[in-house]
């Protein structure tokens, strides 16, 4: 087409930007993967300590506070054979050790035999009263089956093992990682020379740090 002055008219080239779309998209592309890597990369690594709980009080905690201490994870009931027993031995446990280096995490559970029916108040002043526990304990919850809570799925998963009575228990070490797990008819002196061993070696990484 001619303009006016009978030149020929030249409409902009559509191409130029094309040119450069292109490469910027590529390059957006390559950063958003960057960041993504970047991004898992940084990602904390599950571990037990890394999940939320809610305690007796019914307050949401996090187990974080435990990391660089030894915990004996045990889902407790108050009216079973096995009560008496692992009651005093776990807060006997807990005296010995506890609590900055060893803690007993003591979780109701009304699963099996229906034997700890009482609400999280009745459980924790039977608990309490009776045994003196002063270990950390957590509201009731399932700790087997698709209704267990995450945490204990973590302990499951990483020992295969899950519980199938009241008052099994599950060691984990300072880094959040599950040592062992044993059932309601191992007892807890049987088990004392493996916290121990744990909690020794915390003492004497603690000493070559001075």
């Amino acid at each position: 087409m001619l303009d006016p002055e009978g030149s020929v008219e030249h409409k902009p080239s559509s191409s130029f930007p094309k040119v450069f779309l292109i490469p910027l998209a590529m390059i957006l592309a390559i950063t958003a993967l960057l960041l993504l890597a970047f991004s898992a990369t940084q990602q904390k690594e599950t571990d037990f300590y890394t999940f939320k709980v809610v305690n007796i009080r019914g307050k949401l905690v996090s187990l974080e506070k435990y990391r660089g201490s030894v915990s004996l994870v045990v889902n407790v009931a108050s009216e079973c054979g096995f009560t008496d027993s692992h009651y005093k031995a776990l807060q006997q446990l807990q005296k010995d050790l506890g609590p900055y280096h060893f803690n007993v995490l003591a979780f109701p559970c009304n699963q099996f035999g229906q034997q700890e029916p009482d609400t999280n108040k009745e459980i924790e002043s039977f608990a309490r009263k009776t045994y003196g526990a002063s270990f950390p304990m957590f509201s009731k919850i399932a700790v087997s089956g698709a209704g267990a809570i995450p945490a204990f799925k973590y302990l499951i998963d990483s020992t295969g093992e899950e519980p199938t009575w009241n008052f099994w228990k599950y060691l984990v070490d300072p880094n959040g990682k599950v040592v062992k797990a044993w059932d309601s008819t191992v007892s807890v002196e049987e088990i004392r020379p493996h916290i121990t061993e744990l909690v020794r070696k915390i003492i004497l990484k603690k000493k070559d740090e001075l």
